[in-house]
This record gives C-alpha cells, structure tokens and sequence, in this order.
C-alpha cells in the first residue's frame, strides 16, 4: 500500500508528481472506495453546484426585495417584522431548520420525500421532489443573511447627503431609490453573495447530510470517517479554489461597480 500510494518516495518527489496529476484532473484512487477519485469527485460536485444553483437562484432576489423594503420602511412595523424574521432565521441552525421542514412536509402532510439519496449515476433533476426540501432549507438561511445585509446598507445609503439632495430637488422617489440608492446600497451585498455562493460549495455538510443527498459536502463527511486521505485533500483542494474563484469574482464585480476604485 504504502508503495501503490508513493509514501515511500521523498518528499520532494511526491509533491510534483502529486501536483502533475492534480493538473491534470488525476488525483489519484480513493481508500474507501477503491475507484478514481476524479469522476466520483466531478459527480459530487455537479450535484452540490445543482442544490447551491437553486438555492441562490431562488433565495438572491427574494432577499435583496426583502432588504430594500425593510430599509425604506426603517422603523415602521414592516421593518420590525422583516427584521425580526430574518434573525430568528439566521439564529436557527441548518439541521434544526431541515428537521422542521421534514417533520412538516414528510410526516404530517406526506407532501415530500424525506430524503434526497440519489442512486446509480441519477441524477438530481430526474427526481425534482428530492431536491425542495434541501433547497427551501438552504434559501430560508440565505435570504435571512442576505436580506439583513441589504436592509443595513439600504439605511445607511438612504442617510447619505448626495440622497438627501436628491431629494430636495424634487427627484421622483422611485429614482431616487433606484438609480441612485440602490446602485451604492447593493455593493456590498453582491460581495457577500459571490462570498456565501462559494462557501456554499464546500458548506453543505450539514443540509446534505440531514436529507442524505450526495453532494461534495456529504463526500467531505464520508472521507473524515473513513480516514481516506487522497479523497479528503482532492475534496479540500475543490472547496478552497472555488472560495477563492468566488473572492475574485467579488472583487472583480466590486470594481465594476464602483467607478471611486476603477478610475483611482
């Protein structure tokens, strides 16, 4: 075993040839279950990046609606609600949420499937029942985080001077607020989504493994227990690169947005 998986090489020469293999998409036989880690990884992944597509194409924009009324309404009872949801919602934990909606949709209503185990080379998307339930678990911790971070920059943007002039010349509120508010408001908001989306990559552990689905994040669980370490270092690799291809995309999207940094 040890010489299948080169520990009896230096130092100095496994780490090329490991980095050679990786390059090109070979990282190598996993322990546990005895078949290339490439393909089990990329269907992994493809299922992860399924649940987390859904989960932000669903909670993004219902969380930034959400944001923008609770900041113009600051104070008011909509805000109070708003806000007092969204924290109860970001209080709560993934496993504790996903219990609930379990016990709600499976048990009592027999609506959903508890589960989202997926079998053989399936797909997620041919059984579409399976993924609800992770999804809607998923979007309520998003739009919560989303929605607060929106609601905060909206106020502070709201109170700045060149929105107070605005104002006074006589600017239809509506653009106001939408041209010249909401464009500034929403600039750390999108940081914190390209953010969140990639950590959504390698975060789903808790969601994929309280509905079973096989995902990256379930993966990650299975290779700890295992103690297969080729496995966990390609699974590792994959989160990291996707939290730092999502970082630069903040930035890049940050800058695009805001002409004070492009132009200094």
């Amino acid at each position: 075993l040890r010489q299948e998986l080169g520990l009896d090489l230096p130092a100095w020469h496994r780490y090329p040839a490991w980095l050679a293999g990786v390059l090109q998409g070979d990282f190598g036989n996993s322990l546990y279950f005895n078949v290339p880690i490439g393909p089990l990884l990329l269907r992994r992944l493809e299922n992860s990046l399924i649940l987390a597509g859904f989960a932000g194409v669903i909670a993004i924009p219902i969380s930034i609606a959400i944001g923008v009324i609770a900041g113009l309404r600051r104070g008011k009872v909509t805000d109070h609600a708003l806000s007092i949801t969204a924290l109860a919602m970001v209080s709560m934990p993934e496993f504790l949420t996903g219990i609930g909606l379990i016990i709600i949709f499976s048990a009592w209503l027999e609506w959903l499937p508890p589960t989202s185990m997926i079998f053989g080379d399936a797909s997620p998307l041919d059984a579409f029942k399976t993924l609800i339930l992770p999804v809607t678990t998923l979007t309520l911790g998003m739009m919560a985080y989303i929605s607060r971070m929106t609601r905060s920059s909206v106020v502070e943007v709201m109170q700045t001077e060149y929105i107070r002039m605005a104002v006074l010349k006589g600017m239809r509120w509506h653009t106001v607020v939408f041209k010249h508010a909401l464009r500034n408001a929403l600039l750390p908001t999108i940081t914190v989504i390209a953010v969140y989306l990639g950590w959504l990559v390698g975060g789903l552990i808790v969601v994929e493994t309280v509905f079973g689905y096989p995902g990256l994040g379930s993966l990650l669980l299975i290779a700890i227990k295992g103690r297969d370490v080729p496995l966990l270092e390609a699974i590792v690799l994959i989160i990291v690169l996707a939290y730092l291809l999502s970082s630069m995309l903040a930035d890049i999207l940050y800058v695009m947005l805001n002409p004070r940094i492009r132009y200094k």
